[in-house]
């Protein structure tokens, strides 16, 4: 007998019904954790442009578009899963330029993206203004540390359960540094613990939401 499994526009809809059910109104900040190659990003896209189907107004941003310079990213090295894991990704410019002045609603403008660690350096920033009832979704690794936990209203945690979940465009070595950073975040902070849902999205054409074990 086949197994049932949801389609992926059934669990996105009914995640976004749920956030909106629960945060519907006022400046809401949600986070889509996962591993490296989870298909975070993806995943975010898909419940903003859930919710904005529904006719809330939502905003996307990146991780990835707030990391250190390269110099700082690669203290430790630039094998060192350590780094990759503490060193990444500035928070405090996060805080500064995206979640809190987003939070404050009114006519007060926030910036979804800061730095570009391709070109090693800052964006020019685009300063965006939203309605007062706006959800803002960050997309993104280690997400539920301790450091930046806080900022979220609701969080999900993207999972995969294949062995190396690291990007398809990574070399070896890079998918090893980042699979070790994932371990050290999993042994640290627990993720899938601290998340609101978890969405089992090995089969992301199927994505099925699944929950924390209990011990």
């Amino acid at each position: 007998m086949t197994k049932w499994a949801p389609e992926r526009k059934d669990t996105i809809a009914a995640l976004a019904d749920e956030i909106l059910h629960n945060y519907g109104r006022g400046r809401v900040v949600v986070a889509i954790d996962g591993p490296d190659g989870a298909g975070t990003g993806d995943f975010a896209d898909d419940v903003a442009t859930a919710l904005r189907a529904a006719g809330h107004s939502a905003f996307r941003a990146s991780i990835t578009d707030f990391q250190r310079p390269r110099a700082e990213r690669e203290t430790r090295g630039a094998d060192s899963a350590e780094g990759y894991y503490r060193d990444s990704f500035d928070y405090s410019v996060l805080r500064r330029v995206l979640v809190e002045p987003f939070r404050l609603g009114g006519s007060t403008a926030f910036v979804t993206a800061a730095f570009d660690a391709s070109r090693d350096a800052q964006i020019e920033p685009k300063w965006l203004t939203g309605p007062d009832d706006s959800i803002l979704i960050v997309d993104g690794v280690f997400l539920n540390r301790p450091e930046i936990a806080g900022l979220w209203n609701y969080s999900v945690w993207v999972d995969v359960t294949r062995e190396n979940t690291a990007s398809a465009h990574t070399t070896e070595a890079e998918a090893d540094r980042q699979n070790a950073a994932q371990a050290l975040y999993r042994k640290e902070v627990g993720p899938r613990t601290r998340a609101t849902a978890i969405i089992d999205n090995t089969d992301n054409l199927h994505p099925r939401r699944s929950f924390a074990d209990s011990c």
